[in-house]
């Protein structure tokens, strides 16, 4: 951990599971917002899964003061065993509150009761005392009594052990906070307003609800039992349900302590709505890019094949493997196209192999070409068509950085891919389209798509001519850079707020 200046910091950052420790994103996204704000000083919470140290991926801007890292699996042991009894019974039914949507107001209660003995507090005396027990059996006749009690008995330990990690570090002294997420990060944010009176602040790019909701269904750990696909009424409090029904609840608290919250894009801006987010606090800032920079890269004039280019890790959630399809596809229109994967394989050794084995499979040695991890700038300017086949994804960043250097996009309807490749419903006039937008796992309408602006020149040159002026009018980082800096200035100047204040919030 780095040493902390005197005084607090102007901005404290709550990030979980990305920066510093995890590359790309969200991460890259965090690390330049920094860097574009130097007359500021930053410290970072960062939220892990464990206590396993872990390298830092970035070199750190000389405007961060500290890094205070705080596992997930859940808070230091604490002091000797006491009784807690009394404290557990007082917190027990506010933690029933708040899975069952008891919002901010619940949460007050709960972070007020443990600020009385933060400092004798932890895993010892919350999740393996007596009085912990006593609190578990009496959540679960409420909350799944239908369940099973040992499936329940580790849900609740998984949820309870992030939730007391987030209430019991030693929370640093800052002017606001910023928290990039919902979650257990925006549950730091929430103790943050509501111990010290300072401004909270989101930026949400993906919804963080939404993706354990994906998660979650998805999971093969969580316990289903096979009875009850097959009762005519199904229990009223699954396990999947409590663990997504948590994160919503945790969202709402974020929501409602938050002085502003944005997103990206109308399409995030719908779910954090739905979730409970008030309209007068919501805005939308798109990311953005260095447009002077991208739009002075040069378009090759050497002889070359026809290219596309996938930007992004060789992971599952990119599906790289309906690219690769996509280019079996493509190449019966465009012989001699070249297709290049840029991005490292080594964070799923197992999927870049199946990769690479579906691209032997299908002989395509001479088409597909993994070039690992580059430097995009240097390549834009040979690429004809950037292609993105993510399920999943927020704004990515590779559609604005080829678009101000003129290289139109084929990708999927995720995120805000169709907003920056058609323009939004506010662009006026509007600009046209910047490429295409295909459906998920669709390798044939992929190919199609990328035919077609590959062998239509005039087709090509109206998508290049609109992406590029859309990024250059709508996704300039030096203006979103602006925004940014006046929302801190905003917040670091408001009046200071009173626990009374957070407690009339519901």
């Amino acid at each position: 951990m780095m040493e902390p200046r005197n005084g607090p910091a102007d901005v404290c950052l709550i990030l979980e599971g990305s920066y510093p420790y995890v590359a790309g994103g969200v991460s890259s996204w965090m690390h330049d917002l920094i860097k574009s704000q130097p007359h500021l000083r930053f410290t970072i919470v960062a939220l892990v899964a464990t206590t396993t140290p872990k390298e830092l991926r970035y070199e750190l801007p000389p405007n961060v003061d500290e890094i205070l890292r705080v596992p997930l699996a859940g808070p230091p042991r604490g002091g000797a065993t006491f009784n807690v009894r009394w404290l557990t019974r007082q917190i027990t039914p506010l933690l029933v509150a708040i899975e069952q949507d008891g919002g901010l107001p619940a949460f007050v209660g709960v972070v007020e009761s443990l600020a009385r003995s933060r400092r004798r507090l932890g895993s010892a005396s919350l999740m393996n005392s007596p009085a912990a027990w006593e609190m578990i059996t009496a959540m679960y006749e409420v909350a799944a009594p239908e369940s099973s009690f040992l499936e329940y008995f580790w849900t609740w330990r998984a949820l309870h052990g992030g939730l007391f990690a987030t209430l019991l570090f030693p929370l640093p002294r800052a002017r606001m906070y910023h928290t990039i997420s919902t979650g257990y990060a925006g549950l730091v944010a929430a103790r943050a307003a509501v111990e010290t009176g300072r401004p909270a602040v989101l930026t949400e790019h993906g919804i963080y609800t939404n993706e354990r909701r994906i998660e979650i269904t998805m999971a093969e750990w969580l316990y289903d039992a096979a009875e009850d696909w097959l009762a005519l009424e199904t229990p009223r409090w699954d396990l999947r349900q409590l663990w997504m029904h948590t994160f919503q609840s945790y969202a709402r608290i974020c929501y409602e302590a938050c002085t502003e919250i944005t997103t990206l894009y109308m399409g995030n801006q719908r779910m954090q709505l739905a979730d409970g987010a008030a309209p007068e606090r919501l805005r939308i800032i798109p990311n953005g890019i260095d447009v002077a920079m991208y739009s002075k890269i040069e378009r090759s004039t050497e002889p070359r094949r026809p290219c596309v280019a996938l930007i992004g890790r060789v992971v599952p959630i990119k599906d790289i493997k309906t690219f690769i399809r996509a280019a079996d596809a493509l190449r019966r229109t465009v012989p001699d196209v070249e297709a290049w994967v840029l991005g490292p394989d080594d964070e799923d050794a197992e999927y870049a192999e199946e990769c690479r084995n579906l691209v032997s499979y299908l002989k395509l040695e001479d088409t597909v070409k993994f070039l690992g991890r580059v430097k995009i700038s240097e390549y834009l300017g040979r690429i004809d068509v950037l292609a993105l086949t993510s399920i999943s994804e927020a704004q990515p960043l590779v559609i604005l950085e080829a678009g101000a250097a003129g290289v139109p996009s084929v990708a999927t309807d995720v995120g805000a891919c169709r907003e920056m490749i058609e323009g939004p419903e506010s662009e006026v006039p509007p600009l046209g389209h910047g490429g295409a937008v295909v459906g998920l796992s669709s390798p044939v309408a992929t190919a199609e798509a990328l035919s077609r602006l590959l062998t239509d020149r005039s087709w090509w040159e109206r998508c290049s001519a609109a992406i590029r002026q859309r990024v250059d009018q709508s996704y300039n980082k030096a203006v979103i850079d602006r925004i940014y800096g006046d929302m801190y200035t905003r917040s670091i100047a408001a009046p200071d707020r009173t626990p009374a204040q957070f407690a009339k919030v519901g």
